[in-house]
């Protein structure tokens, strides 16, 4: 009996059904949630390339009813899927497959688009860009310019056309030079110079807009910084052969242009019909590119005649266009004039105490440019991170210096460094290299030095350095290593001198 009960009771207790409540779908409860976003994305990531059944099927497990969310949480949310998918399409279109149909705004149709340009998928991108052409409230300039720079790469020039064809047809009012000018200049700072020459080409062939001034600025402009200074000649001379006058900007990047490519003479008379045609209209910008490139040069005295131009005239002069004047004075052993250039200004800027550092290292005074740099500190202007690296050069060489103090022989030092960190195989073979003549210190790293004890461990080695080398007799150097230990050492404390507060 005792046997059977217990049989009894056990199928008893497996007929029991458990009974389970149904977890409840999460609800996003914002679209910048974290989490839900990292859910999304990871799901869009794994399952890019698996059937929309099951990609559809995971998602609704997170949005189990897109349509009946609000349009401005699914544009946000749609914006943060996109920033983690900036180029990669697939992700995002399968995305926007399961919210159709997506309320789209003309941003998220821009920041579509670019993506799709940017993946290099042009099919996708002409018909998604089709697509939006019936809602007016999509289509802007904006647009026009992110669909044109993805086509542009992928030198389809006749879709950009279309382009202007197409918006024609829907949007005469958008269809216009202006309209062109943006395109172009987006177009050419991706530097596709050759397409948007193009593409100005037969728009004006196939639909009549006229290219403008700034049309022609935009393709100058873009030939010049590509290097292309024959095509920017021979479009300078169309617009010319047209009627058009070119503006100071094209002048001024002509000018540079011809500077660096060692056409010194060209360019002066490039500048000589800019400031006959355009003189009225010359900036500091104009001033400035002439001004560095005769110092590096040497004419210094035409150098002065145009700074005297500009304070005749009343234009702002900058005080990186001084510091070039400064330098190129003290090159030409100029020093008096140069001081006198420098005490002009009031309030001296970083880019003035460098032209005139950098111009008494070049003529071998790396102590009063060292002083420089406590007047720099007295004024209350903080170097940065170049000026340390510019006046440890002037002092130690490019190649670090040589002499018998073991404190300041890179020789010794670069051997010692290599012992330490336990090459030792190396150190035996560069100092049998040197013993026969056959070898030299490498260039030394200025800029890792001092990034690498950028640290509170680097503020007392740079104390101690700068101890070491003015017990040496180096007082320059080391206050030079102590101001960098003091006030560029850490974060905080560049913060702090940047701040006055040390």
């Amino acid at each position: 009996m005792l046997r059977l009960a217990s049989l009894h009771l056990s199928r008893s207790l497996s007929t029991i059904v458990p009974t389970t409540t149904p977890t409840p779908t999460p609800t996003p409860t914002s679209p910048t949630d974290p989490a839900f976003l990292l859910r999304i994305c990871t799901i869009l990531f794994q399952h890019q390339r698996s059937p929309d059944s099951s990609l559809h099927r995971r998602l609704s497990l997170l949005l189990p009813s897109p349509s009946s969310l609000p349009p401005p949480f699914l544009r946000e949310l749609f914006f943060q899927v996109s920033s983690r998918f900036p180029l990669s399409y697939r992700p995002l279109h399968r995305f926007l497959l399961y919210l159709h149909p997506f309320p789209h705004s003309s941003s998220t149709a821009s920041r579509y688009l670019d993506i799709l340009g940017k993946s290099r998928n042009m099919d996708l991108l002409w018909s998604s860009f089709v697509s939006f052409l019936p809602d007016s409230s999509i289509v802007t300039p904006r647009l026009l310019c992110i669909i044109a720079s993805g086509l542009a790469d992928a030198s389809e020039v006749n879709k950009i056309v279309q382009i202007f064809s197409l918006i024609r047809t829907h949007y005469p009012s958008l269809c216009s030079v202006q309209t062109l000018n943006l395109v172009i200049s987006t177009i050419c700072a991706r530097k596709s110079v050759e397409v948007a020459k193009s593409v100005v080409l037969k728009v004006r062939r196939d639909l009549g807009i006229v290219p403008s001034e700034q049309t022609y600025r935009f393709l100058i402009l873009g030939f010049c910084r590509t290097g292309e200074l024959a095509q920017a000649t021979k479009l300078w001379n169309k617009m010319v052969a047209e009627g058009l006058e070119p503006d100071v900007h094209s002048y001024t990047e002509v000018v540079d242009t011809l500077f660096k490519n060692n056409r010194l003479e060209d360019a002066m008379m490039m500048f000589k019909f800019m400031r006959e045609r355009r003189f009225s209209d010359l900036s500091a910008d104009s001033y400035h590119a002439v001004i560095t490139w005769l110092c590096k040069e040497g004419r210094i005295l035409y150098a002065h005649m145009l700074l005297g131009e500009m304070l005749k005239r009343g234009v702002q002069f900058d005080c990186t266009t001084l510091g070039e004047l400064i330098y190129g004075l003290l090159v030409r052993r100029r020093t008096r004039d140069a001081y006198r250039v420098f005490h002009m200004v009031r309030e001296p800027s970083l880019s003035l105490y460098h032209g005139l550092m950098k111009g008494l290292l070049r003529i071998k005074r790396a102590g009063e440019a060292t002083e420089v740099l406590r007047e720099m500190l007295r004024r209350g202007c903080e170097p940065n991170m170049h000026t340390y690296i510019m006046l440890l050069q002037g002092h130690l060489g490019k190649r670090g210096r040589k002499g018998r103090d073991p404190l300041v022989n890179f020789e010794s030092i670069f051997v010692g460094g290599l012992i330490k960190a336990g090459k030792t195989l190396e150190a035996t073979k560069f100092v049998e290299r040197t013993m026969r003549g056959a070898a030299e210190v490498p260039r030394f790293d200025y800029n890792k030095f001092l990034h690498c004890f950028s640290n509170e461990d680097g503020v007392e080695m740079f104390k101690e350095v700068g101890r070491k080398l003015k017990e040496a007799g180096m007082n320059d150097l080391g206050d030079i290593f102590f101001i960098y230990g003091e006030r560029m050492a850490t974060r905080d404390r560049r913060r702090k001198a940047m701040r006055g507060l040390l």
